[in-house]
């Protein structure tokens, strides 16, 4: 079937106005999940998208959840794995609505300042644009061969944008259903606008709010100042040995499980002309922090963290109030890789604050969601043969990247189904996403098509 590749390209470049059109009136519909005023909308979308599938020769279906809806659809194929495609159909909010240069849900085409040409509007790239060039692939092989090169099955989320608290219960209802060989997940970008890219590294997250009480109520300092414990104190104290003068974290066990990153992928990060100095000087900074003796993508990519996020007590309001407060909080996050254990994480933090604490002082813990980190090897056959699939349509070696944010759903697909989760996206990191503006190159769309359909044929390769 690979012989038909060809023409399937041929197809999808003749097609791309039409292509076009079906993803503009799919940003048309306001599926903004977060909003209990737009449920109708997400169910509009979620119907459009599986008539979508429908019409290409999808068995497809709107399945009902506690929340927004899934989409889920299954195309048999002629050879090749069994693959499970991820995407979400919902969308962010566009506040604040004024500083968007046309309506967020009229999508139109314009010319961006380096004269490229731009699809604008709310979820052109995050994630409608990503997700319907993989429909687009499917849709062009129908087209021309009447059936696909492997096994697709579709799952479309809902509720990404607003915690995604219904996925992991759908898949494990429907563990049976989704079963394939691997998945691909579509929200993610390239290395740059020349450079395609597959995400192999995620960091996953542990989150945790920390409350310690002192005194029964807040005290005057002038009458208890020196003999009252001060619970901003104590805090600070914790929170400041939580990790070493070389920037490593102190927790026990805290790095159980993490690995170190083979030479050969190191040798391809500073291939990629990473400029450190840009890195930081952008946000006002010009020393790098964290672990001694690493670089910064290493650091953000492929090794764990502990970040204090917010921290409170006391008297914060304009002017001055000489008060020694009853109870100090704080918000701390880690961001964890390889196969750290994020309730082991957790653990391990309570009992270091827990022993940390002096006596008259109690602690009360807040848990803010968990989720491990992942890491994809490099010499598993589908990622071999979709690297070589994306530098053949884009003409530059495909690299493989990290990312120091979490993607919680390729985790999941591990954890509850078993599938390793390879992540293509054809997003740019200028594309606005979650703010006004958002925009989703023209050369992404066509291409993003492209490169799934070669994908899809790599994949069937040598599976006769």
């Amino acid at each position: 079937m690979t012989d038909r590749l060809d023409d399937v390209l041929a197809h999808i470049d003749a097609d791309i106005g039409h292509s076009l059109e079906r993803l503009f009136r799919l940003v048309e519909i306001e599926s903004i999940s977060t909003d209990p005023a737009y449920a109708g909308a997400c169910l509009q979308a979620a119907e459009w998208l599986a008539d979508a599938l429908s019409g290409i020769g999808f068995e497809a279906s709107v399945r009902p959840t506690p929340g927004h809806p899934m989409v889920v659809g299954h195309a048999g194929g002629d050879a090749g794995p069994h693959v499970l495609f991820y995407g979400h159909y919902d969308v962010q909010p566009v506040d604040p609505l004024e500083l968007w240069n046309a309506p967020p849900f009229q999508p139109k085409v314009v010319t961006g300042p380096n004269g490229a040409k731009q699809i604008v509007g709310r979820g052109t790239s995050d994630d409608k644009g990503q997700l319907m060039t993989f429909v687009e692939a499917c849709r062009a092989w129908k087209a021309v061969t009447g059936s696909l090169p492997v096994q697709v099955s579709i799952l479309f989320e809902g509720e990404e944008e607003s915690g995604g608290h219904n996925l992991v219960p759908f898949m494990e209802a429907n563990k049976a259903e989704l079963a394939a060989d691997l998945a691909f997940v579509c929200d993610t970008g390239m290395w740059d606008a020349t450079t395609p890219a597959v995400t192999t590294m995620l960091r996953g997250m542990v989150g945790e709010e920390i409350v310690v009480t002192a005194a029964s109520r807040d005290l005057h300092s002038g009458m208890y100042g020196g003999a009252a414990r001060n619970p901003i104190h104590v805090l600070c104290n914790i929170l400041d040995g939580l990790r070493d003068e070389t920037g490593r974290v102190t927790l026990p066990g805290f790095y159980d499980g993490v690995g170190e990153v083979p030479e050969a992928t190191k040798a391809e990060w500073r291939g990629l002309g990473f400029d450190e100095a840009a890195f930081l000087g952008e946000v006002g900074l010009s020393v790098p922090a964290g672990e001694q003796g690493r670089s910064i993508i290493e650091k953000v990519w492929a090794r764990p963290t502990c970040e204090v996020n917010g921290i409170w007590g006391g008297y914060t309001g304009k002017g001055f109030k000489t008060v020694i407060p009853s109870k100090a909080h704080a918000k701390v996050s880690f961001r964890l890789v390889d196969r750290q254990d994020p309730e082991a994480i957790r653990e391990s933090f309570r009992a270091y604050v827990r022993a940390k604490l002096p006596a008259d002082c109690s602690v009360e813990f807040i848990g803010h969601g968990g989720s491990p980190g992942v890491r994809l090897p490099a010499d598993i056959p589908a990622l071999v043969k979709t690297r070589a699939a994306l530098t053949d349509e884009w003409g530059k070696p495909c690299v493989t990247i990290g990312s120091g944010g979490s993607i919680p759903v390729a985790g999941d697909f591990k954890s509850v189904l078993g599938l390793d989760a390879l992540m293509v996206g054809f997003s740019l990191d200028d594309d606005r996403i979650h703010s006004p503006n958002e925009k989703y190159n023209l050369e992404s769309y066509h291409r993003g098509i492209r490169s799934w359909a070669r994908i899809l044929a790599a994949l069937s390769e040598g599976a006769r």
